[in-house]
């Protein structure tokens, strides 16, 4: 708060109403474009300095590349996969002040270990069906989620939100339940390098249910089309499905109409990813939640007027 009784970003200059000049002025004079357009709004931005990280996603591009700023913030955006930013915020070195998280790992470190450093708000940049995500081999007599009752499932992050949100499917849509399986944890994943690292709290064992390590040096694809189980449970394709193996295929082969199927039935649109704050830094500058979430707003906003004037 300054000498006149008003907040940091009270003071700040209105980003809609600078736009709204900027475009103005830029068609009188047939040269400032978009690009320009967010030069102008960086090298305006007041405020203090901090760092978001998440996926590259079409509805957080503009965020990315500067359209739209947090309010009363000069904000950098670093992309970053999901492993390492659960990593980052739970143990490594949270020098973040912003992050996408995963939903699931965030809420068994909440629940398990006491973590308060980082608060949620409602802002889910990453939400999917995960039908799509249960492969299987094709020899096995797997013809429906039913016929997964007693067979062998590997998984490379038993506790990662996707694969949580399957187990869910399967138990409360066709009444498998995880202590019906024999789970076979891969000790390597096949889309590790897009994927990142897996994080301590996607690999969260319950007591009550049958696990064994994978052969060592055999990721989930190599478990899957040696034989050693009989389907797999993945966010990402496995090599083998992307390479097309004769043997490899999806659960749901038209898993659009399942997903669709299922969001009619349950209205359900499952969250993946959430976006995080520090604490620290909402203790710093309680404005930030809700600078944050209108930039993430105002930025999906964007991407849909975007998508919407392409269509017409």
């Amino acid at each position: 708060m300054n000498g006149k009784g008003t907040t940091e970003a009270n003071t700040a200059p209105s980003r809609r109403g600078f736009l709204r000049t900027a475009v103005v002025a830029g068609g009188a004079a047939g040269t400032l474009n978009v690009s320009g357009v967010a030069s102008a709004l960086a090298a305006s931005s007041k405020g203090p300095s901090i760092t978001i990280a998440g996926y590259k996603l079409d509805r957080v591009e503009a965020l990315i590349d500067g359209r739209v700023q947090v309010d009363g913030f000069d904000a950098r955006f670093e992309v970053a996969s999901i492993g390492d930013m659960n990593t980052h915020v739970f143990s490594g070195a949270q020098s973040r002040e912003v992050t996408e998280i995963g939903l699931h790992p965030f809420m068994l470190a909440y629940a398990n270990e006491g973590h308060r450093d980082y608060t949620l708000i409602p802002v889910f940049p990453l939400r999917l069906f995960r039908h799509k995500s249960i492969f299987i081999r094709t020899d096995r007599g797997i013809r429906s989620p039913e016929d997964l009752r007693g067979k062998r499932i590997a998984t490379p992050g038993y506790s990662s939100t996707s694969l949580t949100w399957i187990r869910g499917i399967m138990q409360h849509e066709y009444g498998v339940r995880p202590d019906e399986i024999q789970w076979v944890i891969a000790t390597k994943d096949s889309a590790a390098q897009d994927a990142g690292k897996i994080s301590k709290q996607e690999q969260v064992l319950p007591k009550n249910l049958s696990f064994v390590q994978g052969p060592a040096g055999m990721d989930e694809s190599d478990l899957l089309v040696n034989g050693e189980v009989d389907a797999l449970f993945h966010a990402a394709e496995p090599r083998s499905y992307v390479e097309g193996h004769p043997k490899v295929a999806r659960l749901f082969s038209d898993f659009r109409k399942s997903e669709r199927a299922y969001f009619a039935k349950t209205g359900i649109f499952p969250i993946m990813h959430a976006v995080a704050i520090r604490k620290g830094a909402i203790e710093a500058h309680p404005q930030l939640p809700r600078a944050v979430f209108n930039a993430y707003s105002e930025a999906k906003q964007l991407n849909s007027d975007l998508m919407k004037n392409l269509g017409d």
